[in-house]
């Protein structure tokens, strides 16, 4: 029996469905589960395929599925998954590059104005029984300056929405041809620290590697112009939060909004919670209804074809440079 464990308590229905005609039993976690618990599920179903979710899919996880020969993540980012451990098992690790990227882009646009906007603020204060409007002075966003920091499928659809908003875009990414940033109409930064030095907001979407783990680092912040304005709607590793909280508190950032953070969820006591110009939210930047339906299916659909021998789009696998240098392991996906 083809067994696919689920590290998240649900999956869209359509995906449950496919999963099903083609033969196979989804095995669904508990949010977030522990290390223990995963490996203890990998050992008691057998599972051949994990859909990563939720947490991590470890080295250990990996060593104890014997009979594991795919993982399929819901979504783009696999910084939660060992991608070396699996390719040295031979086992392809299988992304979504794109599936949520309407969302994503919706949910950055979102931040981006209600924090410029005061939104939060300004809601706290009604609540609170204060009448904020003397004194308060709001900031349009048409003609400001923002900088994507990576031009995959999120960006560029960011790029998309915002040109709407008046919005002049520039981008950095090292790894993408002249032709990407010619057909979104981002200005190409060859670097950086430029891109940070002419970004009144800056968004980034870049994936979390041992390279971009904190990019933003107090050095970082501080290029970034007076009144900047940072959002995160990819990975929370790609900030020092210390530093981040420190540029707001100085004043020197006039806010930022986070779906993601180094650890999550964060602990209770994070001083983020105590600092009303950084706008949080739980990592839900691509869970919308539509989102999940095309991620998910896509999901499923890649783990049941590995397991059936079909062929799955090269960029599809994350760790196919990986694979290809564990070859005699990795021999036949």
């Amino acid at each position: 029996m083809t067994t696919i464990l689920v590290t998240g308590p649900r999956l869209d229905a359509a995906a449950v469905t496919l999963a099903q005609e083609r033969g196979a039993t989804l095995a669904f976690m508990p949010p977030y589960a522990d290390e223990a618990s995963l490996i203890a599920a990998v050992r008691e179903t057998g599972a051949c395929a994990i859909l990563s979710r939720m947490g991590r899919v470890s080295a250990a996880v990996i060593a104890a599925a014997p009979a594991l020969r795919v993982i399929a993540k819901h979504g783009a980012g696999v910084d939660n998954i060992d991608l070396a451990a699996a390719a040295e098992r031979g086992i392809p690790v299988l992304s979504v590059p794109g599936g949520n990227a309407v969302s994503v882009a919706e949910h950055t646009m979102a931040s981006v104005l209600a924090v410029t906007k005061q939104l939060a603020v300004l809601d706290a204060g009604m609540r609170a029984g204060r009448w904020d409007k003397p004194g308060f002075l709001g900031r349009e966003i048409a003609g400001l300056r923002m900088g994507l920091v990576g031009i995959g499928a999120i960006a560029r659809a960011t790029a998309r929405m915002a040109q709407g908003f008046g919005l002049q875009l520039s981008a950095y990414d090292p790894h993408a041809p002249d032709a990407v940033f010619a057909e979104a109409g981002v200005e190409r930064i060859a670097d950086l620290e430029t891109l940070l030095a002419q970004s009144d907001i800056l968004s980034l979407h870049c994936p979390l590697t041992a390279e971009t783990r904190n990019l933003l680092d107090a050095r970082r912040l501080a290029q970034l112009p007076q009144g900047a304005v940072v959002v995160n709607t990819a990975r929370g590793g790609l900030i020092d939060e210390a530093a981040l909280l420190e540029a707001v508190r100085a004043g020197h950032l006039s806010g930022a909004a986070l779906d993601s953070f180094a650890a999550e969820p964060p602990g209770a006591d994070h001083p983020f919670f105590a600092e009303p110009r950084i706008l949080l939210s739980p990592h839900v930047a691509g869970v919308t209804a539509e989102a999940g339906a095309r991620v998910a299916r896509a999901a499923v659909q890649g783990a049941l074809d590995i397991i059936e021998g079909r062929p799955v789009p090269p960029e599809r696998i994350a760790n196919r440079h990986l694979l290809r240098q564990n070859a005699p392991a990795a021999e036949g996906v």
